[in-house]
C-alpha cells in the first residue's frame, strides 16, 4: 500500500494513477474524509485516555468525598467515540488496500492488453513445410498428455501429463534451476495453502477474491510461490540489504480462472493447476536498482526460452494492464504456430514499497536507518503452460516432436515419436 503521508501531500497524483490503471479516483476523496474523521477521533480518544489517567493519578492521593467527586468527572468521559474510532480504523484500512500503486513515467497508457507495447523480438517463426498440429493433437497422437481422463478426475481444465512429456517437465524445471542458482539465488519449496494475510501482503486480495481458491477452514490456495516467498520475511527487519536478497521458490499453483470464462478451453494454456518456478528479490529502497533488476530478472526468464529454441517476443504492459500493486510490468509471450501469435508465458514486476509496507518488511541501510524494501518477482517458468509452445514448435512432420539441446542432459531421449502399442 501507498504511506497515507504520500497520499494526503500528492492527492492528485494518486488520482491520475487510479485513472490510469482504470480505478475509480473518487476513492482517494473517500479515504481522505475517513482519514480526517480518524485523525479527529484519535485526538479525542487520546484527550480522553489522558484525562482518565490523570484522574487514576489523583486518585490515589485524594480523600473518600474526593474520589467520589473524580468518579463523576470519569463518568462524564466516557462515550461512544472509542467504538467509533474502531470501526473508522476499519473503513480506513479496507480504503487503504483499494488503493493503487503508481504506474512508472514509462508505462504506455492504455485500456487492456491489446494496448500493451512490444519492445522486443528473438527467434526466428518457423516457416513449416507441412500441415502443423495444435498441441492438443499432438499429445493425443503421441500419447502424452490425456485430457479425457483429466476431466474425469479434475473437472473442466484437468489433464495428466503422462509418459515423456512427464519427464520433459521434470527435465525443464532441472534446466531452469540451474540457470538460476548460477545466478545467485537462493532455491525454496514453499506453501501453496496460505493465510489471508498472506493474499492481503502481496496485494491479491480483496481486489481478486473471485481468482482464489478458498477451503473450508478459511485457507486459501495460492496462484504462485511469490505469495508464500514474500511471506518468509513478513514482519522482519533485514540487517542489510546491500546484496539484494534473491529466492527462487517452486509449488503447485492453483486458479479459478473465472475471469476468463469461454477463453483457451481447450488444452494447457489455462488450467486450474500448475507448478512453477518464480523468482522473489528484496532489495534497498532504490528506484534505480529496482528498475535494473527488474531488467535482470526478465532477461532470466527470456535467456531460458532461449534455451528452449521457442521464438518469443517482450511486452511492456499498459496502464490498464497492470496489477494494483504493480509500478511496471513486463509480459513476455511465446510463439504458437498453431495459433499464429504470440501467447503470454511469463510476467515480470517491480512494486517499490507497496508489498513490503503490507507485509512490513524493513531492512536498515548503511546509515542503520530502519526503511520499507522494494520488492519484485518473475515467473522463471510455468508447467505445463511453456509445455504447449515447445510442442508446437518443434513438431516434425513425421508427427515426432524434437527435444531442444540444452534438455538432452536430463533425458534418456532426443525426440518423442508416435506409439504402436495401444493407447490407455
Amino acid at each position: 500500500m501507498l504511506d497515507i503521508k504520500f497520499i494526503r501531500q500528492n492527492s492528485e497524483l494518486v488520482k491520475n494513477g487510479c485513472k490510469k490503471k482504470k480505478i475509480a479516483s473518487d476513492i482517494v476523496d473517500k479515504l481522505l474524509l475517513v482519514d480526517v474523521k480518524r485523525s479527529e477521533l484519535m485526538q479525542n480518544v487520546e484527550k480522553i485516555h489522558r484525562l482518565k489517567n490523570e484522574a487514576n493519578e489523583r486518585m490515589k492521593k485524594a480523600s473518600d468525598e474526593e474520589r467520589k467527586e473524580i468518579i463523576e468527572e470519569m463518568k462524564k468521559l466516557d462515550s461512544d467515540e472509542e467504538k467509533e474510532l474502531l470501526e473508522v480504523n476499519k473503513e480506513f484500512q479496507r480504503l487503504m488496500l483499494l488503493i493503487p500503486n503508481i504506474p512508472h513515467e514509462s508505462v504506455p497508457e492504455g485500456d487492456s492488453d491489446e494496448d500493451n507495447l512490444e519492445i522486443k523480438k528473438w527467434g526466428d517463426i518457423r516457416d513449416f513445410d507441412f500441415v502443423i498440429k495444435d498441441h492438443v493433437e499432438i499429445a493425443k497422437d503421441l500419447n502424452i498428455i490425456d485430457f479425457d481422463k483429466g476431466s474425469k478426475t479434475a473437472g473442466f481444465r484437468g489433464y495428466y501429463l503422462k509418459n515423456e512429456v512427464a519427464l520433459l517437465s521434470f527435465a525443464i524445471w532441472n534446466l531452469a534451476l540451474e540457470k538460476i542458482l548460477a545466478k545467485g539465488f537462493s532455491p525454496m519449496i514453499v506453501p501453496s495453502l496460505v493465510k489471508e494475510n498472506a493474499l492481503i501482503g502481496t496485494g491479491y486480495l480483496p481486489q481478486q477474491e473471485n481468482e482464489v481458491y478458498k477451503t473450508s477452514d478459511d485457507m486459501y490456495l495460492a496462484g504462485t510461490a511469490e505469495v508464500a516467498l514474500m511471506n518468509y520475511h513478513s514482519d522482519e527487519i533485514i540487517s542489510s540489504l546491500e546484496e539484494p536478497k534473491k529466492y527462487v521458490g517452486f509449488s503447485p499453483c492453483f486458479r479459478t480462472e473465472i475471469g476468463s470464462y469461454g477463453k483457451d478451453i481447450k488444452g494447457i494454456f489455462r488450467v486450474h493447476e500448475f507448478f512453477k518456478l518464480e523468482q522473489v528479490i528484496l532489495c534497498k529502497n532504490d528506484k534505480e536498482v529496482s528498475e535494473k533488476l527488474h531488467e535482470e530478472i526478465t532477461r532470466n526468464a527470456e535467456e531460458l526460452l532461449e534455451a528452449l529454441e521457442i521464438p518469443y517476443r517482450r511486452v511492456v504492459n499498459c496502464t490498464g494492464d497492470l496489477g494494483l500493486g504493480q509500478v511496471k510490468k513486463y509480459d513476455i509471450e511465446a510463439w504458437i504456430p498453431s495459433q499464429n501469435r504470440y501467447r503470454e508465458t511469463h510476467s515480470a514486476s517491480f512494486f517499490y514499497e507497496f508489498q513490503t509496507r503490507r507485509l512490513n518488511i524493513k531492512y536498515k541501510d548503511k546509515e542503520g536507518e530502519v526503511k520499507y524494501a522494494h520488492s519484485l518477482n518473475n515467473t522463471l517458468i510455468a508447467t505445463p503452460r511453456v509445455l504447449m509452445a515447445l510442442l508446437e514448435n518443434h513438431q516434425q512432420k513425421d508427427g515426432s516432436v524434437k527435444i531442444p539441446q540444452a534438455l538432452h542432459k536430463y533425458l534418456n531421449f532426443t525426440e518423442i515419436k508416435a506409439k504402436n502399442e495401444q493407447k490407455d
